[in-house]
């Protein structure tokens, strides 16, 4: 049922001095509370329930005994009645004036089916900001407790750890750090900082109670929320209150995220502990996962699988068989000295027969042949001395990284432990979430 839209009085007429009344009265409760004089003759209308409650409201703030018009008011709209009055002594900062069942009757219940009232997060907002005092913080804890939050880890881990924090990279993987982008690395290393996070996030809300802020108005800036006044103002038929209206899951994830209300993340965080427990339980058991007994990683650009007992040497011979491939041109005889020195030996027998200048010629010819093998040698010697030093790079690089990854299977155990730590202090927070709320 919608409290925040009023019913037709019957009379506009009749009405019409009763809402600038009220509106008069508003104006009065979020300025600091005076309430103005009741002209004569404004709450003359018939069947209508703001006409007595507005009369009740001005009694109960001067202290006087408003059980007659409180009587009739509720006899037409009990629902309204109480909203109204709830709502209207927290805002002027008499919250702890309402009678108990004003309460219950206002709020209604709450239901993962149907999206929450505006009426019923603004009581959930002036009760989360000490309004009503601990009894009406109780009184919506226990509203909230009585609706099943569905346990989905991964949503309530985006709304108190929106964004992904850089994953912990382990000590053993300093000399190593290529391991790091590994999937069956990453996910536990992710998992780490999101758990230390996570605990960190919940910590900061339960840890530091901040004194409530009830609604006496000295700076103006009380509501930061216009919740409570929209919807009073709604109930007084100046405006509508509804706007989209958002389920029970999705205020307590909005009110959870960093920079919410602390009161509303405080009372959220209690309400999805079980929730947050399991996500916090889900994020062990990612990192508690052992260690990967193979990993493939690029070296030098070459993809090696490692293994903790060594590199393997099938991924091994393959990339040497590239690194050759590219160090060594594929022409690898110096068949231009050799045809040289073909045509250098011909030239020099016939030299001996014809012309000593072609003799001569032979050998210069001879001569420009060995300095072609000896410069293709040269280049050989050059291409090899590369392979070896490619070869010996990946080698010691792949043994890098197998003892990075013998040092991480090491490590397994301290990484369940401080994990296991790191659970326990979240639920220790959690567990002391009401209190602190």
């Amino acid at each position: 049922m919608d409290l925040t839209t009023s019913p037709d009085p019957g009379s506009k007429a009749d009405a019409t001095e009763l809402h600038r009344y009220a509106e008069a009265l508003l104006v009065g409760l979020a300025a600091g509370g005076s309430v103005p004089s009741l002209p004569p003759g404004v709450t003359d209308v018939p069947g209508y329930w703001l006409a007595p409650a507005v009369e009740a409201l001005g009694l109960i703030m001067s202290g006087q005994d408003a059980l007659e018009p409180l009587a009739l008011a509720a006899e037409l709209d009990e629902q309204r009645t109480s909203l109204f009055l709830c709502l209207s002594l927290a805002v002027c900062g008499l919250g702890d004036r309402i009678h108990a069942s004003w309460l219950g009757t206002a709020f209604g219940e709450l239901s993962n089916d149907r999206p929450v009232s505006s009426g019923q997060r603004a009581l959930w907002l002036a009760a989360a900001r000490g309004a009503y005092g601990p009894v009406g913080k109780i009184f919506v804890l226990r509203k909230l407790d009585a609706v099943v939050v569905p346990p989905e880890d991964e949503l309530w881990l985006k709304a108190l750890v929106p964004d992904e924090p850089a994953p912990v990279v382990p000590t053993s993987f300093d000399g190593f750090p290529e391991l790091v982008a590994v999937p069956e690395i990453a996910v536990p290393a992710q998992a780490v900082a999101r758990l230390r996070r996570l605990r960190e996030r919940c910590s900061e809300i339960t840890s530091v109670p901040r004194p409530a802020e009830v609604s006496k108005v000295v700076s103006g800036t009380v509501w930061t929320d216009d919740e409570p006044l929209a919807v009073l103002r709604s109930l007084a038929g100046q405006e509508s209150a509804e706007g989209p209206l958002s389920s029970l899951s999705g205020h307590l994830l909005h009110d959870v995220r960093p920079g919410a209300d602390p009161h509303l993340a405080a009372l959220a965080l209690h309400v999805a502990a079980p929730a947050v427990k399991a996500a916090g339980e889900s994020l062990v058991e990612t990192i508690k996962a052992p260690p990967p007994e193979a990993v493939t990683v690029p070296i030098l650009g070459y993809p090696i699988t490692l293994r903790a007992e060594g590199a393997d040497q099938q991924s091994m011979s393959t990339a040497e068989q590239q690194i050759v491939t590219e160090c060594v041109p594929r022409g690898s005889t110096p068949w231009p000295g050799y045809l040289v020195g073909a045509v250098a030996a011909v030239v020099f027998v016939v030299g001996f027969v014809v012309s000593f200048l072609l003799t001569l010629a032979g050998a210069a010819l001879g001569g420009w042949s060995g300095y072609l093998i000896w410069r293709h040698r040269v280049r050989e010697q050059a291409d090899l001395r590369r392979v070896q030093a490619r070869v010996g790079e990946l080698s010691d690089v792949s043994e890098r990284g197998v003892r990075a990854l013998r040092e991480y299977g090491k490590e397994a155990a301290t990484r369940a432990e401080a994990s296991a730590e790191d659970l326990a202090e979240l639920c220790r927070v959690l567990r002391r979430g009401p209190r602190a709320a």
